[in-house]
């Protein structure tokens, strides 16, 4: 029998991953079951629990795709040493969420929809919290990422904790996904027209 190849295994797993994610965007984690997702995908079974052994492994898995356009984005706002200033770096990821989450090219889905599920999931199933906290935590640490280099740059007070303008920043994307879904002509330009009046960029001080 000839072997599959790696290829041909990552096609069907991806196939696997946008069939569930067309169900648990338009239906919910809940209203969703394996045979609903093997049906979608067209798949046997065994294909399916080849690459997945439960529901809860697909919900990670496809909340990470997500999370890989997120390290796409921080790598390239800190490449060469950037030191962008909070405000942006919220601007930029707001603006991948809106053309690379809500529409996501690959399926389509609005994965924003799937995130806030992940989240109000994770308050009730112990083990999918703790991917979550993992995932988040990542996210939150290169936003501080940003905070400290900004700091370094002389950017910002010395005696601000980076953790803390981190968390803020990651604060301040998840209220606009939240705000996308549940409030009526919410836009990307003016939600971050109004995080930067709030936090204008300073200008540097001229060295003498």
């Amino acid at each position: 029998m000839p072997r599959v190849s790696e290829q041909h295994r990552a096609d069907r797993r991806a196939e696997i991953l946008a069939a569930a994610a067309r169900l648990f965007a338009a239906n919910g984690f809940h209203a969703t079951s394996m045979a609903d997702i093997i049906g979608e995908a067209d798949v046997s079974a065994g294909a399916v629990y080849g690459y997945f052994r439960s529901k809860e492994d697909l919900i990670a898995a496809v909340a990470e795709t997500a999370l890989s356009a997120a390290d796409e984005v921080f790598g390239e706002l800190l490449a060469d040493n950037a030191a962008p200033a909070p405000a942006h770096a919220v601007a930029v990821l707001i603006e991948a969420i809106t053309t690379r989450l809500m529409h996501e090219p690959e399926t389509g889905v609005d994965f924003t929809r799937i995130g806030v599920q992940v989240w109000a999931e994770a308050l009730r199933n112990p083990a999918l919290a703790a991917r979550a906290d993992a995932v988040y935590l990542r996210l939150r640490g290169n936003c501080a990422e940003v905070a400290r280099r900004r700091q370094q740059a002389g950017l910002l007070p010395a005696d601000t904790d980076p953790d803390h303008v981190g968390a803020a920043m990651l604060g301040l994307v998840q209220g606009f996904v939240l705000q996308h879904l549940l409030i009526s002509g919410t836009t990307p330009t003016a939600y971050t027209a109004g995080i930067n009046a709030l936090f204008p960029t300073p200008t540097p001080t001229p060295t003498p």
